[in-house]
């Protein structure tokens, strides 16, 4: 028994082997040496877990993303024919791939991924390759000569990589070639004239790089090109006539390069065209009649040029035509009647031209109208009645021509419609209840028209309305009070009206508001105590009403209040309270042409930022504050008053002391037993606190070389509170330490009265002597000089030969650099992101255009802008800030972190407020992207941002933005693209930046989400 059993298990085992001896040399012939050499080129990958099926487990050609010749029997064959792994998170060197072992192979796709290093010359061993396709890796050096060896290629893709140098005449032998991109890169030089003789090439893309010189005329002899793409290059000169032989074209973009002279009449023969870019540049001259010959046109761009003339009637012919761009030239003259041809249009933007006559009466006539921007120009008449029932309508700009007409009676109800701009006309009418069903408005202005009846209380239910601009017309009757549901507004202006009543208190639940102007009207009443809880007022004017009793102590609540805070013109009385000194950020007060009286309260002097002060034509007396904005201030904002005395140059002395009279003697006796009763109970309160509360004794402080003056920024005795600071750090102990950097070290400090601190402990040397004084001193000086809500507030200092510290207003969550880089960098969702983008900006406008001399901060980055506990942004660290001296060329020894710094510093040494501009864009880049790293520099050091990059570089972290929050992230992400332009001279100004940061809500209103964005489109958009 036990034998058969032996027997049985033999013959089993046999059997098994003669099952598995065949399969072995298969699998081991089917990988060969073309699977050695893949498994060998994964071994050098950095996370290669999407190719967890490449093992020794299985043939290649069961391998994720390989594909293997057959023949007719169907046995496999050991010959790999394609690679394809786009998208697929691999990371490393190409250079590491045997391509020797791959000669059959035919097509090669390894883009969007994250490969780097150089493409190796030895890529030419593919010789049989008929696509290669490397498209937004991280390649860098230059094309190798030997790829043009390939000569059986057809389709060549090298876009988005970080390549450098010429692109090399070798690549005129690929003649098979159809499909060349080598666009955003960093490619330099002039295009080579041999890539005339790829005669089959259909696709050429050469954008965004820097290539210089003129366009090539022999390109026109590529016959069959259906795509030419030389975006945003540096190329000059004339527009060759020779492209009028590209009669096969569908796509030609040669925008935003230095190119003169015309638009080509000779273009006429482009009939196939259908997207056509020429923005810009400054070509000058008409637009050919013979333009009206691309029926097939989809998309004309000619914007930003300097084109003159009228716009040719032939247009009437390009009846596939959709979007039309012709804003920011010099055209003049009325719209053809012809446009009316054009049903299909979509986009409509002639802003900032000098154009007359009517508005084309039949513009919507194809009811698929989303844009129309007309503003800038000289337009007259009514608006067509058309655009009642043009109900696809989402944004409209009309300002600045001199249209007339019933504004009632032709707008209707736009379901879709966001942006509506209609100010500086002659319009007139009233405002209609039908336009409260504009449930997507987000901006409003009607401004500077002829508008008269009352303001819709149905204007309560824009939910989504933001800003809102009435003012300088006739309106008439009261305020709304269900304005008070408008919790998302920011702009209200009334001002310049007939308006009566007043102030509705619900104005108290507009949180968000930054803009109040309720100027020149006649209103009435008591000024409420509601607009206190306004918290982010940064201007509020009510001057010119009608406004009685005294001025609220709630107003001092509004300690953003920045601009202006005006109140004259009004009826108020009672005295100016003392609590007005909160508000250390206002740069201009107004309180004249009033009954108020009693003095000047002395706290006037803490509000340092202080450029303007009128108080005259009321009833005040007694010495003017002690400070400079009232020193340097003229005697008329302080005329018409009882009896004023003091600083203000023109004003009489105040009565010195002399030998006081019996009464004066009893008041200062008075007021000295007062201070000192006061005094002595303060003391004894303290002590006792301290003696409860503090459970370690303190730490010995040695104050003989404290400097006097120390703390003088604050109202504190300057021993007291540097004692203080010592004692709650534990004479700077580690553990209180919240950050460090070259500079010094930062602190917080909790005092005995509660009060948090962040405390600056700046870096001695080891050996005795002294430290560098002017990083310290700038800073001291700086701060003490500005005031803004978004600007770190300085309290105070100390400057002794042991220690020198800066005190800080204590900022809860650190610096946003430290948030990004954390665990809860998800806290910043979309919005708040937004927001501190623009209170970055606010900063930055208040100190390049509101300071005098203009302040660079020289060293914008992350970690040096703060948030507090609600996200609140504020720029600090002023240690190498420069003021601009008009008289001086300014320059600089080269400062700054890197990265951050402006290209043009490393080669003129010249700061100027580009500079901070330039490293603005990189902090805005870095918060949408969620990280500053090699990857956001490879960014900055290449060509500008493309369709990937918008659509994949957005933080991870968070979902993607939808709706209108979508809309707002690609308008910030253009303006930082635009704001880390290589030139200074082509980057926005930082009032720009603001203006359209304030003004400008959603490019192209169309997408309404990031995934159906296209960089073409947010490119074209005017901000």
């Amino acid at each position: 028994m036990a034998s058969q059993l032996h027997k049985t298990l033999l013959c089993a085992t046999l059997l098994l082997l003669l099952l598995l001896l065949p399969r072995a040399p298969l699998v081991k012939a089917s990988l060969g040496s073309q699977g050695s050499a893949l498994l060998h080129w994964k071994a050098t990958l950095r996370s290669p877990q999407s190719l967890r099926s490449w093992n020794l487990n299985s043939s290649p050609c069961n391998w994720t993303g390989i594909a293997c010749n057959y023949t007719v029997t169907g046995r496999e064959r050991s010959v790999i024919i394609e690679i394809s792994l786009p998208s697929m998170g691999l990371a490393g060197p190409l250079d590491a791939l045997d391509f020797s072992a791959l000669g059959s192979l035919l097509y090669l796709d390894l883009s969007y991924n994250q490969l780097g290093g150089i493409i190796p010359p030895a890529i030419s061993a593919l010789f049989r390759l008929v696509s290669l396709d490397l498209t937004s890796n991280q390649f860098t050096g230059k094309i190798p000569i030997e790829i043009g060896f390939m000569k059986d290629i057809q389709f060549l893709s090298l876009d988005q990589n970080k390549m450098i140098g010429t692109i090399p005449p070798s690549l005129s032998n690929l003649t098979g070639l159809v499909h060349l991109d080598l666009g955003d890169n960093k490619f330099v030089g002039v295009i080579p004239k041999e890539l005339g003789r790829l005669h089959n090439l259909m696709y050429l893309d050469l954008g965004f790089n820097s290539l210089s010189s003129s366009i090539p005329s022999i390109l026109g002899n590529l016959t069959k090109l259906d795509h030419m793409d030389l975006y945003k290059n540096q190329l000059i000169g004339v527009v060759p006539r020779e492209l009028k032989n590209l009669v096969n074209l569908i796509y030609l973009d040669i925008s935003y390069n230095y190119l003169i002279g015309g638009v080509l009449s000779s273009f006429k023969n482009l009939t196939k065209l259908e997207s056509f870019f020429l923005w810009g540049n400054q070509l000058t001259g008409p637009i050919p009649f013979e333009i009206g010959n691309l029926i097939e046109i989809i998309f004309l761009d000619f914007s930003e040029n300097l084109l003159t003339g009228s716009i040719p009637f032939s247009i009437g012919n390009m009846t596939k035509l959709k979007i039309l761009h012709l804003w920011s030239n010099q055209l003049s003259g009325p719209l053809p009647i012809e446009i009316n041809n054009n049903t299909g249009l979509t986009y409509l933007k002639l802003s900032n031209n000098s154009f007359v006559g009517y508005v084309p009466p039949n513009i919507c006539k194809g009811g698929v109208l989303k844009d129309l921007t007309l503003d800038t120009n000289n337009f007259q008449g009514p608006i067509p009645n058309t655009l009642k029932n043009c109900t696809t309508l989402e944004r409209v700009r009309l300002e600045h021509n001199q249209l007339t007409g019933d504004v009632s009676q032709c707008l209707g109800v736009y379901p879709h419609l966001y942006y509506m701009d209609l100010s500086f006309n002659q319009l007139s009418g009233t405002l209609s209840p039908d336009w409260a069903r504009w449930h997507n408005l987000t901006l409003f202005i009607i401004s500077n028209n002829n508008i008269t009846g009352v303001i819709p209380t149905e204007f309560g239910q824009l939910k989504n309305l933001q800003e809102l601009d009435l003012s300088s017309n006739y309106l008439q009757g009261e305020i709304p009070k269900s304005f008070g549901s408008l919790t998302l507004l920011y702009n209200l202006s009334l001002s310049n009206n007939q308006l009566v009543g007043q102030v509705p208190l619900e104005f108290g639940m507009l949180s968000n508001l930054r803009l109040l102007d309720l100027s020149s009207n006649n209103l009435a009443g008591r000024i409420p105590d509601q607009l206190g809880d306004c918290t982010n007022l940064g201007s509020l004017k009510l001057n010119n009403n009608n406004f009685g009793g005294t001025i609220p102590l709630a107003i001092s609540n509004l300690v953003y209040l920045q601009d202006t805070f005006d109140i004259s013109q009004n009826s108020l009385t009672g005295e100016i309270p003392s609590q007005l000194s909160k508000l250390v950020m206002l740069q201009s007060l107004n309180l004249s042409h009033n009954s108020l009286s009693g003095h000047l309260p002395s706290s006037l002097t803490y509000m340092t930022s202080l450029s303007t002060v009128d108080v005259s034509y009321n009833e005040l007396d007694g010495p003017v504050p002690d400070s400079p904005a009232f020193r340097r201030a003229p005697a008329e904002w302080f005329a018409h008053n009882i009896d004023l005395c003091g600083v203000v140059r023109g004003l009489p002395p105040c009565v010195s002391p002399g030998t006081p009279t019996r009464n004066a003697s009893m008041v200062v006796i008075t007021i000295i037993a007062s201070v000192v009763f006061f005094l002595l109970l303060f003391i004894f309160i303290a002590a006792a606190l301290r003696f409860h509360k503090r459970k370690k004794p303190p730490v010995p402080v040695d104050d003989n070389h404290l400097k006097e003056g120390a703390f003088s920024i604050l109202n504190f005795d300057g021993r007291d509170v540097y004692k203080d600071i010592i004692e709650a750090t534990e004479d700077f102990d580690a553990k209180y330490c919240i950050g460090s950097g070259a500079y010094g070290s930062v602190y917080r400090a909790e005092l005995a009265s509660g009060e948090l601190l962040a405390v600056k402990k700046i870096h001695l040397p080891d050996t005795e002597g002294t430290c560098d004084e002017q990083p310290f001193q700038t800073e001291i000086q700086t701060l003490t000089q500005i005031r803004h809500r978004n600007i770190v507030k300085l309290y105070g200092f100390c400057s002794s030969p042991r220690r020198k510290f800066l005190v800080y207003e204590y900022m809860e969550r650190g610096s946003l650099g430290s948030v990004l880089r954390s665990d809860t960098a998800a806290e910043l969702d979309w919005v708040k992101r937004l927001s501190i983008v623009k209170d970055v900006a606010r900063a930055l406008f208040y100190m390049h255009h509101d300071c005098t001399p203009p302040i660079v901060h020289r060293d914008i980055t992350s970690n040096n802008i703060l948030l507090d506990s609600e996200f609140n942004a504020c720029v600090s660290d002023f240690g190498i800030a420069r003021l601009l001296n008009p008289d001086s060329s300014n320059w600089t020894m080269l400062a700054g972190t890197r990265g951050y710094l402006a290209p043009e510093l490393a080669y003129t040494m010249r700061v100027t407020t580009q500079c901070d501009v330039y490293s603005f864009g990189v902090v805005t880049l870095e918060l949408l992207m969620g990280e500053f790293g090699e990857v956001l520099i490879s960014i900055l050091s290449s060509s500008p941002i493309n369709d990937s990059f918008v659509k994949d570089a957005l933080d991870r972290r968070l979902p993607v933005p939808e709706g209108q929050v979508a809309d707002e992230v690609v308008a910030v992400l253009s303006l930082a693209h635009r704001s880390v332009d290589n030139h200074p001279e082509s980057r926005p100004t930082m009032k720009q930046v603001s203006e359209k940061l304030c003004v400008v809500k959603t490019p192209p209103p169309s997408l309404r989400s990031i995934d159906a964005l296209k960089f073409s489109d947010l490119m074209s958009v005017e901000i």
